[in-house]
This record gives C-alpha cells, sequence and structure tokens, in this order.
C-alpha cells in the first residue's frame, strides 16, 4: 500500500462545539497549490470509518476528514441541536477555524445533504461540492430507502460489545477490515442524533437549497440502493445551476465500500487533481 498519508487526529472548537477531525496529507509538494479537501460523512460513519478514502486523497491533497456532531468524537450532549442547519453550519465554522480560505468538500449521503445546505447559507470557502449519494427524500417525496431499524439495532449491538462477524449481517457485502472498524467505532454514534438526521431525511427540503448554490456540484450516485434514481438526477441538474453527473456502476449506496476505483474514478479531476 505504501507510505502512509496520516498525519493525525485532533479537536477544534468552531460554532461552540468540539469538532473532531483527522487530517492525511497536508501541504508538501503538489498539495500546496491545490485545495485542501474536507470530507463529511454520512449519518453512522464517524471519520475514522473514511480513512481509507482520506489515505488515498491524502497523496494529492491537503485532507480533512471530520466527525459529524454527535459521531465519532466530536461533542455529543443532552439537548443538542442536531439539525442539518446546525450540521452545515459546523461545517462553515471547521473551516473558518483552521483558516482554510479555499476547500473542497465531499460529502456522502447525510454528509452530501450538509454541504448543500452550507452552500445555500454561503460556505465563504467552499469553492466545489462533491455530492455523493444523497438522500433525495424530504417533504411530499418518497422515503429514504434505507429503514431506520437497521440503525438502531446496528447500534444497540455496538453499544452493548459485537464483533466484525455480528456486523456482516449489516453489512454482508463488506470486507472484514471495514466491518472490524464499524464494529468497533459505530457505538460512538449517538442514537439521539442518528434518529434527528434520520427523520430530516424526509423533513428537511433540500430540493429548495439548489437553485441557491452557485459552486460547481459533482453529484456522484450509485448504480444500485435506490437513493437517488435518473428522474431524480434531471431534477437536480435542472435546479442546480452548474452540476456534474456521473453513476458509479457496481456499487450500492455505500459507494467506496462497493467499489473503491469507480469512485475515485468517478472523481475524475473535479477536484483538481486525479486521483
Amino acid at each position: 500500500m505504501g507510505e502512509t498519508t496520516f498525519l493525525y487526529g485532533a479537536n477544534i472548537r468552531a460554532n461552540g462545539i468540539r469538532q473532531h477531525y483527522l487530517r492525511y496529507g497536508g501541504t508538501s509538494g503538489d498539495r500546496a497549490s491545490r485545495d485542501p479537501i474536507i470530507i463529511v460523512p454520512g449519518i453512522t460513519s464517524p471519520a475514522v470509518t473514511w480513512g481509507f478514502v482520506g489515505e488515498r486523497l491524502g497523496r494529492h491533497f491537503d485532507t480533512y476528514i471530520i466527525d459529524v456532531r454527535g459521531r465519532g468524537l466530536s461533542s455529543a450532549e443532552p439537548g443538542m441541536d442536531y439539525s442539518l442547519d446546525a450540521q452545515a453550519r459546523d461545517l462553515i465554522a471547521f473551516a473558518q477555524a483552521l483558516d482554510l480560505q479555499r476547500v473542497s468538500v465531499l460529502g456522502h449521503s447525510m454528509g452530501a445533504r450538509i454541504g448543500l445546505r452550507a452552500a445555500r447559507l454561503g460556505m465563504p470557502a467552499m469553492a466545489r461540492l462533491v455530492a455523493v449519494d444523497p438522500p433525495v427524500s424530504g417533504p411530499g417525496r418518497r422515503p429514504y430507502p434505507a429503514k431506520l431499524e437497521w440503525y438502531t439495532e446496528s447500534m444497540k449491538s455496538a453499544r452493548a460489545g459485537m464483533d466484525w462477524t455480528e456486523m456482516k449481517q449489516y453489512c454482508p457485502t463488506w470486507s472484514e477490515e471495514h466491518l472490524r472498524l464499524r464494529a468497533e467505532w459505530l457505538h460512538t454514534c449517538d442514537e439521539t442524533a442518528v434518529l434527528a438526521s434520520f427523520e430530516g431525511f424526509h423533513t428537511d427540503d433540500i430540493h429548495a437549497d439548489l437553485p441557491h448554490i452557485r459552486q460547481p456540484v459533482l453529484l456522484m450516485t450509485a448504480e444500485r440502493g435506490g437513493v437517488v434514481e435518473d428522474a431524480d438526477v434531471e431534477e437536480f441538474g435542472r435546479l442546480l445551476g452548474s452540476m456534474q453527473t456521473v453513476r458509479v456502476r457496481d456499487a450500492g449506496h455505500m459507494i467506496p465500500w462497493d467499489n473503491e476505483e469507480g469512485f475515485y474514478e468517478a472523481l475524475g479531476s473535479f477536484l483538481g487533481a486525479a486521483v
């Protein structure tokens, strides 16, 4: 695999909470001339579970993977605001706190919706956005295809203590390495946070944000899983001023886990260099 690009994990106070992140790559060599990347994971994916992607992107870019509030090692407290707006303001504040003047945002699933909302809110540092298979559910729309029980039952098992073989029933196609990591870290996802985000998939109108987004957007979708269908891609294209789209073959919603090389190929040179 070669030398690691992992630099360190750290915490920073931004938007009034502790935000934990992992950093890969740094600013040496060609990375110094390219916009850094902030990866925003999905609803039950702590930053560490995206480490394999951070390793790859870190070869070419200064790369940050954040723990969304209520996940991983970021703040999770009783009464905390777990709304999409709060998550988006966290992202905006994170870039400001680290003095990142221009960044690419790569958000997966819930993270893609966070990126879209942050763009709508006018995130000053966002130069471009990769929205990876964002839930297109919302008021009056078809529900998100994943069932809430899939999350709650797996988190319950993780809190009690589970090994990778037990996790396999929830993610049957994953490698042992990824199953071990998810089994180790899933207990750090606060159930209140996950329930709030899942409800938000159905109550937040992400489509209303799209006409207000001025940054270039790459909409990356999965061939399988039914999260984003062809008609949804067409609707996004009508609402977004500047959008590219790519569908990754042989992949479900968790695209980098199902077809890692296809994920990198789909990025193309959108981020400023091929990976």
